[in-house]
């Protein structure tokens, strides 16, 4: 019987749970997880309790963030997984592969062009693997449309129509959280939109090449909620008699999940899950449009909004021979509050051929169940099942990671500057 591969994990908040729930059940035959390592040891801690009490796995080492190269030296993992704040990526990305690991990071890869750069060049020195995990590629709608737009279904796609709706549950989430820093996560156009992007990308089978945008805080924030005449404030949601009846605040101590694993922990980090989204110090965009044209001379319009009745996305790709339009809508969920199968799970989706000379038809697209309309199963399966021959290529590079936030990182730089930029002035792949 072959050895065991051994898995380390850096930042133990709600999605590291995705990783190492899988890791300690469905893959406990030929994987196990070494050790723990966050800033917060209440977390690890809660963590360390699922396991236990939930999976019926053993406890692991629990490491503080200061002690990682520690960690790696001590418990020898073969591959390190990395769930920390965005903005530290590139450090532990780096350091693992520096102590010779393998990496899968979750995305974003990072939030700027000179930790991106830092990273490509890490890759190269040490020859390490390092993986991105976009689990929307393995929903199966987005691979069926990948398989139409390759196999010629509508000919060349020339433009492609991409609006994403984040609602008032999912969406407000971003400006109760540290994603509200655009310092920690790159704003939304990174953060979030390095799905979209990457999506985009996957699906054409292109690389970007020039990105315009422009986006703006328009909905959440104090200010516009005074400009609204909101007239009553709050610092947080738990325990605040001003937000009890605000359906935008959120109150921990009415999610066991969310209690234990931040209201509890409070007092190791000082970081609050459950800030006010009408709050001061919002610096990312909630109303964001961007423009990008791809190496193929397709052009994306794309849009993203994070306070909509609903949740999902509409694309539609013109192409040479015809048209193809995309409707799905998401069931809303807040990040930690339920099990992981919860987010993104599909409520419903449609995809459309028109083609030029001929009646429009329904595409079928099989059923999968789990989150993020059955990606997260596929993805879980393909980072740590059996190797398969995947004829559309869906496990995601470190180029992949890059080209995805390269358009983020494109459109912040023209959000502030006005100016279009040029993806290949940003880092050398």
């Amino acid at each position: 019987m072959s050895r065991k591969k051994r898995y380390a994990m850096i930042g133990i908040g709600s999605r590291a749970r995705f990783f190492y729930q899988a890791l300690a059940s469905t893959y406990a035959d030929n994987a196990e997880i070494v050790a723990f390592c966050d800033i917060n040891q209440g977390r690890m801690d809660y963590a360390n309790s699922v396991l236990v009490n939930e999976l019926g796995a053993d406890p692991v080492p629990t490491y503080l963030a200061w002690d990682f190269e520690t960690m790696v030296k001590e418990t020898k993992p073969d591959v390190v997984i990395v769930t920390s704040i965005d903005r530290t990526h590139h450090i532990y990305i780096n350091k693992a592969m520096e102590l010779g690991c393998d990496v899968i990071t979750e995305k974003p890869l990072t939030i700027d062009e000179e930790k991106c750069q830092s990273i490509l060049d890490t890759v190269k020195r040490t020859g390490r693997s390092l993986r991105v995990t976009f689990n929307y590629r393995y929903a199966p709608y987005n691979t069926k449309i990948r398989e139409l737009i390759r196999d010629g279904v509508i000919g060349d796609v020339t433009s492609v129509h991409f609006e994403w709706l984040l609602d008032t549950q999912h969406g407000a989430d971003y400006f109760r959280r540290w994603h509200r820093d655009k310092r920690n996560s790159g704003g939304l156009l990174v953060h979030k939109s390095t799905h979209h992007f990457d999506l985009v990308n996957f699906w054409l089978g292109a690389r970007p090449k020039t990105v315009f945008a422009m986006g703006d805080l328009l909905f959440y924030g104090r200010e516009n909620a005074e400009r609204r005449g909101m007239r009553q404030f709050y610092y947080r949601g738990t325990g605040s008699k001003a937000a009890e009846n605000d359906p935008f605040a959120l109150d921990l101590r009415a999610n066991p999940n969310l209690e234990k694993m931040y209201l509890e922990n409070e007092e190791y980090d000082g970081y609050l899950r459950d800030q006010s989204v009408f709050g001061d110090g919002i610096s990312i965009e909630d109303t964001m449009a961007v423009m990008v044209r791809y190496n193929t001379k397709a052009i994306l319009t794309y849009s993203l909004n994070a306070y909509l009745p609903w949740e999902g996305y509409r694309v539609a790709f013109n192409g040479t021979k015809g048209r193809l339009e995309v409707h799905v809508c998401e069931r809303s969920y807040v990040s930690g509050r339920a099990g992981t199968a919860a987010e993104g799970a599909v409520e419903s989706k449609e995809i459309v051929v028109f083609p030029m000379f001929a009646e429009p038809y329904r595409v079928p697209v099989e059923e999968a169940q789990g989150g993020h309309g059955g990606g997260d199963p596929a993805l879980l399966r393909d980072l740590f099942g059996e190797p398969q021959e995947d004829p559309f290529k869906r496990a995601a590079s470190h180029i992949d990671g890059a080209l995805s936030i390269a358009i983020g990182i494109a459109a912040n730089k023209s959000i502030r500057t006005g100016q279009p930029v040029q993806i290949d002035e940003l880092f050398m792949l």
